[in-house]
């Protein structure tokens, strides 16, 4: 049995990879990192190093990988392949797709069966945006919903960047929490589910898609962006969780979007099993063990503050559901001022230019420009009204700003 990733950074690696290696697959990645591929092909297996509260090692066995420029050569392995999948980030999809769509080809013309695509990325609908890419590359006729199961995930488990003295002692060694649970979309598959420990397959896939988006990303996001303002010096994630205030502040925002979740799918959550999931986050991101950086959790600010991601994203969704979220409103407003730097002291490139765009056309352009939001219309206008609140608010910098806010959330809303 043969599974084709394409990405092989820390979540093909850490997790997909893994999940399927030790069920008896061999794994063949796809990359663009000349390195990475060398290694991979030089030792045929690497380590994943578990740091949490009982620590361990896992090998991956019978690896190996193919550079994604060797266009053929990728063609023939996803022909050839028992299942895909894809970690390789969402804005990176566009650049796989016509090595896909080629296999694919193959795959038809010599009679196999349906290909099932395994989508591992932090994208909602996630399943039609694939779809639409791989139609852009495959001829006109071809049967795509009979030939390709589209399948979407919910990708919690959490991975830190490895510090460079570690990745130029080993570059094929990870970090990763104990966590180990892929849940997907039981209905996208075309063959049946692999046989795989690990994989949760799930009949209301919508769910928990957007409960991965509006109660952990956004968890992680609130603990990133609030934790920066209560602490600029915290290095790592769990230093702000250690804040009880900025602990309780990201449990209450995630209790907004929780509210809103029970009221749209009533037959899939109930406060207690959203409880359990809160707590067990918040757990998981004081694992001290793990390493994880509140540079990596809040980077890439025009993403995570966008219409569709974690927290623009509740905002509009706890509005069409009557939930008021002043903190996650907050949350928003104080990642318009976070500026967490790298192990080097550098900014994520993206998060630069975003405060270059800020600097020139304040929180009109970032309202419109990066959250989406159309102020003239109703629930979109409130939506940036209370942002704007917030914004207020935090730049301000009271001493006490966070107290205030736990004492008194809705009046962020005024």
């Amino acid at each position: 049995m043969q599974l084709v990733v394409f990405g092989a950074g820390n979540i093909g690696r850490s997790f997909i990879a893994q999940l399927f290696s030790r069920a008896g697959y061999r794994v063949v990645f796809v990359d663009i990192d000349e390195e990475l591929i060398a290694a991979l092909n030089r030792e045929g297996r690497y380590r994943i190093e578990i740091r949490d509260r009982t620590p361990g090692e896992i090998w991956v066995e019978g690896v190996s990988a193919i550079p994604a420029r060797a266009g053929e050569e990728v063609a023939r392995a996803v022909a050839a392949a028992d299942i895909v999948a894809t970690a390789v980030g969402a804005a990176a999809l566009p650049q796989i797709y016509s090595n896909i769509a080629a296999g694919l080809v193959l795959r038809r013309d010599s009679g196999e069966a349906p290909l099932d695509i395994i989508i591992c990325e932090n994208l909602r609908n996630a399943a039609e945006i694939f779809a639409e890419g791989l139609r852009k590359h495959l001829p006109p006729d071809f049967p795509l919903e009979a030939c390709v199961g589209l399948v979407e995930t919910s990708i919690g488990k959490m991975v830190p960047i490895m510090p460079e003295e570690v990745r130029r002692r080993d570059p094929l060694l990870l970090y990763a929490e104990a966590y180990n649970t892929l849940i997907l979309d039981a209905k996208g598959f075309k063959n049946p589910i692999p046989a795989v420990p690990g994989l949760d397959p799930k009949e209301n896939m919508a769910a928990h898609v957007d409960r991965k988006a509006f109660i952990h990303n956004l968890g992680h996001a609130a603990c990133a962006y609030l934790g920066y303002l209560a602490n600029p010096q915290a290095r790592y994630i769990w230093e702000v969780v250690a804040d009880g205030r900025v602990c309780e502040a990201a449990r209450r925002a995630m209790w907004e979007s929780a509210a809103a979740l029970l009221r749209r799918y009533p037959d899939e959550f109930d406060e207690e099993n959203q409880q359990a999931h809160i707590e067990d986050l918040l757990a998981r991101f004081g694992n001290k063990d793990l390493g994880d950086t509140v540079y990596r959790v809040g980077r890439d600010l025009p993403r995570k503050l966008g219409r569709d991601d974690r927290l623009v994203g509740a905002l509009l969704m706890d509005a069409e559901h009557g939930v008021e979220a002043p903190i996650t409103a907050l949350c928003v407003a104080a990642g318009f001022l976070f500026c967490g730097t790298d192990e080097r002291g550098q900014a994520f490139p993206p998060d630069r230019e975003f405060a270059e765009h800020l600097g020139r056309g304040g929180l009109d352009w970032a309202l419109s420009k990066v959250c989406g939001l159309n102020e003239a219309a109703g629930d979109e206008g409130a939506i940036a009204g209370h942002i704007r609140r917030a914004h207020q608010y935090l730049t301000r910098r009271a001493a006490d700003w966070l107290e205030t806010v736990l004492a008194c959330p809705a009046s962020l809303l005024r």
